[in-house]
């Protein structure tokens, strides 16, 4: 489809001269490259058919006094959550704040929004902003440590929203955790949107410097919204021997389309464990991926999503192994109902040297309706001759066996069901450790399943 070319004008004011000849390069890329389309592998089974230069931004909002005055979904979910510090953006705008405890303060911790941090700690910032997730999608055979320049990808078409992520973003997160400290209490970021036919770009950036650990839970949520826009981009920077634990839960009302990106460059015997939880939404692309860059590199990736009526869920993954003696292990699993879409495309990636690699990638989906439809292209390009993986993926209706067992004991076909949907997703939450995030999932998923 022809796209009608953004204007500079959309590009946030202010910020050094690195950032705006940025966020310049990027417009111009994003105006460049084609809208990705069918003929696009990666894209084949979702179309954004939208001319962005229709919307406007999400309108500006202004700090609230206390939590009382914060949106009642987000009141709800704050009461529940064990959290050391966290943010709240409604739109493009930080609405509320609490401040990181004194003793981690005084240790180097940083977690601040990334406009703040772009002001105040301008050297961590241009070090490694763009350095994980660029404008244009890197060759994966050459993609370059953080902070240097990737090389471009073959398929340039696929870094379009990359490209208008990078330009547009307004606001987001920033965390960074130097060498050797651990953050106990996660730290979090609530991000809502309250205006319809609207578009908001943010943008996340966790560094856990070597040897350190902190777990960051990333949250979106709204009511429905008609014709507005979420478009992210979230670059995880895990140092030799760090532990990072990255919690993605989308819950967007109807008529919102979703659309990012999350990668994660791990180190020498570094851990990236991440959860990505799609339950929102009308439209949500949500792309996965890790870079195993260090020998002895870990990488969990685990996923649930539940679509019904509607809804079409598209999670692009990626697991690439470019050093020797690393692990990864991919879960997703998924539900579909009513006339929903759900598609799921996850490629192993092994490099030339990278022998000893044991990757896992295993994709199932529970299909609750006729009328629904899947499409999984698990895949894998090993080029080692050394390595152990696989990969799979089943789609099916519910188990009637298992069906009948439970109405033999005297349970109604409809509740049988139903219980038998949540066990299906619980499976994922059992490898979560943080309680609260996985009794709000839950609290998500029953609501699901009653409908369904």
């Amino acid at each position: 489809m022809t796209q009608t070319p953004f204007t500079t004008e959309l590009l946030a004011a202010g910020g050094p001269d690195w950032l705006t000849t940025k966020r310049r390069e990027s417009l111009e890329l994003f105006n460049t490259l084609e809208v990705p389309h069918e003929g696009v592998e990666a894209w084949k089974y979702t179309q954004v058919a939208v001319d962005f230069s229709e919307l406007r931004p999400h309108g500006k909002r202004e700090v609230v006094a206390d939590v009382a005055s914060l949106p009642a979904s987000v009141q709800e979910r704050l009461n529940g959550t064990d959290v050391g510090a966290f943010l709240v953006l409604d739109g493009p705008d930080v609405v509320y704040r609490t401040e990181l405890p004194a003793e981690l303060t005084a240790k180097g911790v940083i977690f601040t929004d990334l406009k703040t941090a772009v002001e105040q700690h301008a050297d961590k910032v241009q070090q490694y902003l763009y350095s994980v997730v660029p404008a244009e999608v890197p060759d994966d055979t050459t993609i370059a440590a953080p902070g240097t320049t990737p090389s471009k990808s073959p398929d340039p078409s696929e870094g379009k929203f990359s490209a208008l992520a990078a330009a547009l973003w307004t606001n987001g997160a920033f965390v960074y955790v130097p060498r050797g400290v651990e953050v106990e209490l996660p730290l979090g970021s609530f991000r809502v949107m309250s205006e319809a036919g609207t578009y908001t770009a943010t943008r996340t950036l966790v560094v856990a410097e070597a040897n350190s650990s902190v777990t960051f839970i990333d949250e979106q949520d709204s009511e429905d919204l008609p014709g507005t826009y979420a478009i992210g981009a979230v670059e995880l920077v895990v140092g030799d021997g760090a532990r990072l634990r990255y919690v993605s839960i989308q819950n967007w009302g109807k008529g919102v389309t979703h659309i990012q990106r999350q990668r994660g460059d791990v180190g020498r015997d570094a851990t990236l464990n991440s959860l990505v939880v799609t339950m929102g939404g009308t439209l949500s692309r949500t792309e996965m991926q890790s870079y195993l860059r260090g020998q002895g590199s870990d990488s969990e990736m685990l996923a649930l999503y539940f679509a019904n009526d509607d809804q079409h869920f598209d999670h692009y993954t990626l697991q690439h192994h470019a050093a020797a003696n690393a692990h990864s292990d991919l879960l997703y699993k998924g539900v579909g109902d009513d006339s929903s879409v759900g598609v799921f495309s996850g490629m192993i990636k092994v490099d030339l040297h990278a022998q000893k690699t044991d990757a896992y990638q295993k994709h199932r989906t529970l299909m609750l309706s006729s009328d629904a439809r899947n499409y999984s292209v698990p895949q894998l390009e090993i080029n080692a001759n050394d390595v152990r993986c696989s990969h799979g993926s089943t789609t099916g209706p519910v188990d009637q066996e298992q069906l009948f067992f439970l109405k033999s004991r005297g349970i109604r076909e409809e509740q049988a069901e139903k219980m038998l949907v949540t066990a299906f997703l619980e499976d994922v939450l059992t490898r979560v450790p943080l309680k609260s995030v996985v009794a709000y999932i839950e609290g998500i998923i029953a609501k699901k399943v009653g409908a369904a």
